[in-house]
């Protein structure tokens, strides 16, 4: 279907806008890339479980995750999936629950649609492992952008509760990680219902946080 509207109606490449499809083979191929491996922020918040990432948050990472996201540039799920996918393989867990962590209501009704779980289940398709919501807000948080590490915790702290039965292993995953806040408090409230977490994956680490 992608490729039919592709021919239909003139798009640019939403990772460096080459004239053509939403996707050139160049931004398509920076996505099936090797992953950057194991990533940690500076400082590193207390109960941060181990974190692995794609790649980078900047230049073709940066655009593709901000038109899938903020623009609804849907056909950019499954590359962005495969990609979160390859960064999830770093850990080497085997059968394990992908967890997304959640966007407010709020953000998911102007959006449109919830980027955070349509990446968790084509990342966890092409694992062949099952996509669960089992995070979910207990209160609204400000935006993070433009908070300082420490303002970051504080707003996410005890934010989220955890659903399901206790034990399943599970991998937090999302698109982005800055200082590591939210990904303490998703795994902090993993723990508080019994289950495993076995790590945490990403898209994209702001570069200046790579190990």
């Amino acid at each position: 279907m992608d490729a039919l509207v592709d021919l239909v109606l003139p798009r640019s490449c939403a990772g460096c806008r080459a004239p053509g499809a939403s996707l050139c083979p160049g931004c398509r191929a920076v996505l099936a890339g090797v992953p950057v491996g194991r990533v940690r922020p500076t400082p590193s918040p207390p109960g941060l479980p181990e974190v692995t990432a794609l790649s980078s948050y900047q230049d073709v990472v940066k655009r593709l995750l901000l038109a899938h996201k903020e623009k609804g540039q849907l056909a950019l799920t499954r590359p962005l999936g495969h990609g979160l996918a390859s960064a999830v393989r770093v850990h080497g867990a085997g059968a394990v629950v992908l967890c997304p962590v959640p966007s407010s209501a709020a953000a998911v009704r102007e959006r449109g649609h919830d980027h955070a779980m349509r990446l968790a289940r084509a990342a966890a398709q092409a694992l062949g492992v099952e996509a669960r919501r089992l995070l979910v807000p207990t209160r609204r948080v400000a935006d993070q952008a433009g908070l300082r590490t420490e303002q970051r915790r504080q707003n996410v702290s005890g934010a989220l509760r955890a659903t399901g039965p206790p034990g399943l292993r599970v991998i937090v995953v999302d698109d982005v990680m800055t200082t590591g806040a939210t990904l303490v408090e998703a795994a902090r409230a993993l723990r508080g219902q019994g289950h495993l977490v076995v790590g945490a994956s990403v898209v994209a680490a702001t570069s200046r946080r790579l190990l």
